[in-house]
């Protein structure tokens, strides 16, 4: 039986979705579960796994093709009714070193012809169509190979197929092979002595942004040209958060089976500063404010290709320890490629946390539509003045900077930093001892 292969719908918003690159070619077996193609949508890219397994007989849509949800996208013959054809049994069934007998075909007698030309690259093993991955397509391009060549190199990849492994070293070893005797004008032989590597000719190198950049690039312009955007940083002593992290860390990764982080406590005292102060849990739709029922925070994810912003829901309701494992599940998801898209829209407030890459402060642009979003820096250890009813002594202390972006247009400067300072007092002051 052969079954249709449809565009998925990726979430209740999803009409449509792009094709970005097929796993499998014609005539390949495919298993249950197994990874057919990779589609892309507005929000998210997404690994689509086969609802069957057998041998792809069709594939209707090439990659970068916009295709409507519900449309026959690749025909898959199931295991069941698959024949064995005699040729392939007969194939089986020879030992390494056996070749198989040729299949004779009776045809009328015809006249000697010359030897054949050199067979087109397209043309390989079977009668099928050689498959190159997209990527290597687009070396072979830029370095002007042609497909005959393409075909020559000996591949690695799954059933002898030309990696981009393969490719780039077959480009090192002919730009730099040495130049054959050239004839003189007066006859004699130049010969080249030593390996002379061929330059490319030197100019800029143009390559177009994949689609989750180009996403990115238009939700930033859009950011900057909606929102007028203005920032205030603080810095808060997490040196008792540090502490409990650290002493709780081992207990904690042994009943959940992940670690501890910061940010389920910066999204506690996020969500107690939102609530306290509505406006930045706002949105703006020409002259009018919409107070949200919920808090959504958006936190952002690095991803391959650039970033995603996972959101969780109604988080108000969720205890200290449902963060916790909330926020490692999306963050796991986001980055395996598996967060549904109705997961990145929703959010209410945002959270950048550039301290996992070192930073110690930034200026993070507003993830529209919401008005407000926090940056998040790293914990560094410093020398801080400490206040005592003894008089002033210097301390070593686990110190974070905070910057809040925020939309002027609905949230003045003191409303913006009496948000900050919120933030700043409940995680100085977060009640540690009830968490879980």
């Amino acid at each position: 039986m052969v079954v249709d292969v449809v565009m998925p719908k990726m979430g209740e918003s999803i009409t449509e979705g792009t094709i970005l690159e097929w796993r499998k070619n014609v005539g390949d077996l495919i298993a249950l579960d197994e990874i057919l193609l990779e589609i892309g949508t507005d929000k998210v890219d997404s690994e689509i796994p086969s609802s069957h397994s057998g041998i792809i007989t069709e594939i209707l849509a090439e990659p970068n093709e916009v295709i409507q949800v519900g449309k026959v996208i690749a025909r898959i013959e199931t295991e069941g009714d698959i024949v064995a054809e005699e040729k392939p049994k007969i194939e089986a069934e020879l030992k390494p070193d056996e070749k198989p007998e040729e299949e004779i075909t009776l045809q009328p007698p015809v006249s000697p012809e010359p030897s054949p030309e050199p067979p087109d690259a397209s043309v390989i093993v079977r009668g099928e169509k050689k498959y190159y991955t997209p990527i290597v397509k687009a070396i072979a391009r830029k370095e002007s190979v042609s497909e005959f060549e393409l075909a020559s190199i000996p591949g690695t990849g799954k059933n002898g197929r030309v990696t981009k492994k393969d490719l780039l070293n077959y480009l090192e070893t002919k730009n730099t092979a040495p130049i054959p005797s050239i004839p003189s004008a007066k006859g004699t032989v130049i010969a080249a002595t030593h390996p002379v590597s061929v330059l490319s000719p030197l100019t800029d190198e143009h390559v177009e942004m994949n689609k989750v950049r180009r996403i990115i690039a238009e939700h930033m312009r859009h950011s900057l040209d909606t929102a007028a955007h203005v920032h205030l940083m603080n810095e808060v002593d997490m040196t008792r958060i540090v502490k409990f992290v650290e002493d709780r860390s081992p207990g904690f990764k042994a009943s959940e089976g992940f670690s501890l982080t910061y940010t389920p406590f910066i999204v506690m005292a996020s969500i107690r500063a939102l609530q306290a102060f509505p406006d930045m849990n706002s949105s703006i739709e020409g002259t009018t404010i919409i107070h949200k029922k919920n808090v959504n925070i958006g936190l952002a994810v690095a991803v391959e290709n650039g970033l995603m912003v996972p959101v969780i829901s109604k988080c108000e309701e969720l205890n200290f320890l449902g963060l916790c494992r909330k926020v490692r599940d999306l963050a796991v998801r986001t980055r395996n490629k598996q967060i549904n898209p109705d997961e990145l829209s929703g959010s209410t407030f945002s959270i950048s946390n550039f301290g996992v890459f070192n930073v110690t402060t930034g200026t993070p642009i507003i993830n529209q539509p919401n008005v407000g979003i926090l940056g998040v820096g790293t914990i560094k250890k410093k020398p801080v003045v400490i206040e005592t009813e003894n008089g002033d002594t210097v301390g070593v202390r686990s110190m974070m900077h905070l910057s809040l972006g925020f939309d002027h247009r609905l949230i003045d400067g003191s409303g913006g930093a009496r948000f900050i300072e919120m933030v700043l007092n409940n995680l100085e002051n977060m009640d540690l001892d009830h968490l879980f």
